[in-house]
């Protein structure tokens, strides 16, 4: 059985400018098992931490023993200090621990949901609010034990001359095997052991201290605190790992204790996020700190720019004496609403300084975050629980502020921090080494922390630090002899990718590589545990390294089935397509159909208007889904079809000749409560009312479709963007909802809204070939051929999942078309040459929709009254529906080469759904075209939401002349 566990997390030792606090309470582990008769116990627990100067790292192992005579569940809930990080975990499997190995993270997506499609539930290891983490823990079996290791990573805080390390110690249950090691590397002087366990003796060892404990029967309780003295000289450690060695320097420094205030700006660039985010940050603190901001700044010119899914143009304010009763007012009434693009604005050259005030969470729109002019600094402010911490630090520290954290109550500390001149490391060089990267670029508590790879034995490194407009060097020497530190490696990564936030859409792919080469959870990686080492090969996953000899022979075969499944793959889309042209080259009757009819018998010969469908076994390859039970569709005897074809075959037009038709939408009226007061408003309010009916459909993605609708029949453009651009909000990683949002940009003609928006679905699922079709149409609808092609030719090449059924056709439609229309003929050697060939339709309809798992049916009825759906594909005058797409999105195909004259309906039927849908129904999306794949052809587009299952709704009519 497989049973991945998964970690979707960030490992981000963000930054904090604020003096420090009480030290918060620490809580242990806890593993919740709701359907046990008798309390799962803790049997074992053992424990390890390595302390180098001022980090640690703890080792968590702890067994769990089952009681019961059934199989249970269990949730184990890790809480953690804001400062402390999970760096790894590992789960017993087949009696040993099998550590976690990193993965891309749309990799371990895709194997996560092909698991949960399989119906056995997979373990996920996620945080929760806060610095919390949960991990599932299945099975436990009856009279049996789980075993589960963890590891966490922290810095150590100070008080005064000392290092304070603590563990919880609290678990609340008799233990019947304890076991602690600590060992402090590079101490002078023994750790001093206060709180659990008494007296804790340390031992001298060769390179520090080292204490063991072992109790049996032990009833766990209270907090561990080890005291340690904080080195005044610089320490240095090192770590060889893969090949290189890394070394961490710990540095402390002095500046000016009293903290002096640095000169305040003229003219401040105030960047407040006014998206709809902006809600959930405590926005009375943050005018409460800037009271006693402005109030020690007395005299500057401010010029407000609100960030929104674009910028706005700026408003300035004067402050005089400290008085900002307008600018307060005006932030005051802010209307929080739409997504967040940060980088949608322009440094103005008299700025001396910007102030970002926001949570940090970008996401609309590609525009990088803006380089300043020499001489202007940014500092940024963060009050919300939710945030991206990590870029606004890296993006302040870039250019030369820093991040403040706004803590509850501290309005004054906080507006404290953001106007000192705090020591600053302006510069670090070094000799013998390379690849520096800081901890950050203030010292933090007194610490400077500068990580690197060594190139000599003997290296040293320089450091230039400023304060008040003064500068200092002092040197440091670094030796490949330095003590040993475990963290060392982890540490340069850690750094590394913290100053990677800054620019994190330009440097996804180092974060990548850092991420899998260091086994660290990323943006981009994610950790995962497999069951066997045929899933580890099945999904080309690296798996620990016990098993990486028998992997790389397994992996060596492998090789060669793939490329004869890449082979077979490309054969069966060319004889698929050569069906679909056999089907296209074909005469078919435009007269009335024959008056006698008779039902198809299952089993019967195809009828000369049906291509037969050929049966293609690709070894390897998943085997399609069995089709539904459906209605049989009408059959007519060959004679009254043959006469029929002669009748019609004099005036039936060629297929490239487009024909006389219209598109007609129905209007979507759904029958939510807020849409007749939004009707009845007058344009002037229509804004104002949607702001006061958002609270109650915050996490509606119809209520904003509805509300954007309204905006733009109106003619409010830019308002109803800005209310559509809410959905990038509602959820920063669901690409359901981000799909809708691309498709409902599209519809507005507003592509290269709708290109970025794709891009980030892609990232989201690449396992799934609409997020590269998406992308295609969004670059096609965009002017951008090249790019389109090369998406299009990626869902051709890539072998994909059963249930994707027959999307290589309908790309292909799509690709040829393009291709044929284009001014400048793309590179198409992607392409296999026996797919390109244009294929134009009188008719098309394409539909998709939001949800996976749920099926959602196309029906087309013709001017004879015949219905061409999944239960009859091919209908008596070539109307053709491409295969039923049964597990999710889409998208379902009708062409017509040659349309009979009259009304042809657009239904869309709810069939049914295996899972819940965002926001209580599904949307979908229909595209209707005339003269397709010709310089005449016309789109039109529709967004509508099905409710409930077994619907049908009337879309449109194409009415032919």
């Amino acid at each position: 059985m497989l049973r991945p566990l998964i970690a979707v997390f960030l490992l981000s030792l963000s930054l904090t400018a604020n003096a420090l606090t009480p030290l918060p309470p620490i809580m242990p582990p806890r593993l919740t098992v709701p359907r046990a008769q008798t309390p799962v116990r803790l049997q074992s627990l053992r424990i390890g931490a390595e302390i180098s100067g001022g980090l640690a790292q703890t080792t968590v192992e702890m067994v769990f023993y089952n009681p019961n005579a059934v199989q249970l569940e269990g949730e184990l809930q890790f809480p953690l200090l804001p400062a402390q990080h999970v760096t790894a975990f590992a789960l017993d499997i087949d009696g040993a621990l099998r550590p976690a190995v990193p993965v891309e993270k749309a990799k371990g997506r895709k194997i996560f949901e092909e698991v949960e499609r399989t119906r056995v539930d997979p373990a996920l290891l996620e945080t929760t609010q806060g610095n919390n983490f949960k991990l599932r823990v299945y099975p436990i079996p009856p009279h049996g034990t789980r075993s589960v290791q963890l590891k966490y990573v922290e810095a150590l805080p100070r008080q005064e001359a000392q290092r304070l390390y603590r563990l919880p110690l609290a678990y609340g249950e008799g233990i019947k095997e304890f076991d602690l090691e600590l060992n402090v590397h590079g101490a002078v002087t023994p750790p001093q052991a206060r709180g659990a366990l008494g007296g804790v003796q340390f031992e001298r060892q060769q390179d520090g201290y080292r204490a063991r404990v072992g109790k049996s029967s032990f009833q766990a309780d209270g907090t561990l605190e080890l005291a340690l003295a904080a080195a005044t000289e610089p320490q240095t450690f090192v770590q060889e790992f893969d090949g290189d060695t890394f070394f961490l320097s710990e540095i402390a420094v002095a500046g000016d204790a009293s903290h002096p205030t640095r000169l305040p700006p003229s003219v401040l660039g105030l960047l407040w996020d006014s998206s709809g985010s902006g809600a959930q940050r405590r926005t009375e603190a943050e005018l409460a700190m800037l009271d006693h901001y402005f109030k020690t700044v007395r005299n500057v010119e401010v010029r407000l720019i609100r960030l929104r899914d674009r910028a706005e143009a700026s408003q300035r304010y004067r402050v005089v004496n400290g008085n900002w009763a307008g600018l307060r007012a005006a932030l005051a009434s802010t209307a929080y609403d739409g997504a967040s693009a940060l980088g949608a604005w322009k440094p103005e050259p008299d700025i001396n300084e910007y102030l970002l005030v926001s949570d940090g969470l970008s996401n609309h729109g590609e525009a990088p975050f803006p380089t300043l002019g020499k001489g202007q600094r940014l500092y940024a402010l963060n009050s919300a629980l939710v945030s991206d911490s990590s870029r606004l630090s890296a993006l302040a520290e870039r250019n030369g502020g820093r991040l403040v954290q706004l803590q509850a109550g501290q309005p004054a500390q906080a507006a404290q921090a953001l106007l000192a001149d705090e020591l600053q490391l302006s510069d670090v060089a070094a000799t013998g080494a390379t690849d520096i990267s800081v901890e950050a670029r203030e010292p933090q508590e007194g610490i400077l922390r500068v990580a690197g790879r060594l190139t000599q034995a003997n290296a040293e490194l320089t450091l230039t630090l400023t304060q008040q407009g003064k500068s200092r060097t002092m040197t440091v020497p670094v030796s490949a002899k330095a003590p040993y530190h475990p963290l060392a490696a982890g540490m340069w990564a850690s750094y590394r990718l913290h100053a990677l936030e800054a620019d994190y859409d330009l440097k996804r792919a180092e974060i990548r590589r850092i991420g899998q080469r260091f086994g660290i959870p990323t943006r981009e990686t994610s950790l995962l545990v497999l069951d066997r080492l045929e899933d580890y090969l099945r999904y080309d996953i690296e798996p620990p390294a016990a098993y990486k000899d028998a992997y790389a022979k397994l992996k060596e075969n492998r090789l060669t089935q793939r490329r004869r499944i890449a082979a077979q793959h490309s054969d069966q889309i060319v004889q698929e397509f050569e069906q679909k042209v056999a089907w296209w080259q074909k005469t078919y009757p435009k007269s009335a159909p024959p008056k006698h009819i008779e039902f198809k018998k299952d089993g019967g010969d195809a009828l000369e208007f049906e291509p037969r469908m050929m049966p293609v076994a690709v070894a390897g390859l998943a085997a399609p889904p069995p089709p539904r039970a459906a209605p049989a569709p009408l059959a007519y005897s060959r004679a009254e079809t043959r006469n029929a074809e002669r009748v019609a075959k004099a005036s039936a037009p060629s297929g490239g000749e487009v024909p006389d038709a219209g598109i007609q939408l129905k209007k979507w009226s759904p029958d939510e409560p807020y849409r007749a007061r939004m009707k009845a408003a007058k344009a002037g309010d229509l804004y104002a009312i949607y702001l006061d009916e958002k609270p109650n459909y915050a996490n509606s993605s119809a209520f904003f479709l509805d509300s954007a609708d309204m905006l733009l029949e109106l003619g409010q453009r830019d308002l109803a963007l800005r209310v559509l651009s809410n959905l990038a909000e509602m959820n920063l990683e669901n690409r359901q909802v981000l799909r809708i949002l691309g498709y409902r940009l599209l519809q507005a003609g507003e592509p290269a809204l709708a290109i970025p928006v794709f891009k980030q679905v892609l990232l989201l699922a690449e396992e799934e070939p609409q997020s590269y079709r998406d992308l295609g149409l969004a670059y096609a609808a965009a002017g951008q051929v090249q790019p389109a092609v090369d998406q299009f030719a990626e869902v051709l090449n890539r072998p994909w999942d059963s249930r994707f059924a027959e999307i290589e056709l309908v790309t292909l439609a799509e690709l040829n078309a393009i291709v044929a229309k284009a001014a400048v003929k793309p590179d198409t050697s992607r392409v296999d040459p026996r797919l390109l060939r244009n294929l134009p339709l009188a008719l098309r309809a394409v539909l998709t929709w939001d949800a996976d798992n749920t099926d959602i049916d196309l029906w087309v009825t013709d001017p004879n009254g015949e219905k061409c759906y999944y239960g009859n594909r091919h209908t008596y005058q070539g109307g053709r529906m491409s295969r039923d797409f049964t597990g999710g999105y889409g998208p379902e195909e009708f062409s017509l080469r040659v349309a009979k004259p009259g009304k042809y309906r657009v239904e869309v039927n709810s069939f049914g759904s295996r899972q819940q849908i965002v926001a209580g129904a599904t949307t979908v999306q229909l595209r209707l075209s005339t003269g397709f794949g010709t310089a005449k052809q016309r789109d039109q587009m529709i967004t509508l939401r099905l409710r409930d299952t077994g619907s049908t709704v009337l879309v449109g009519e194409f009415d032919v002349n």
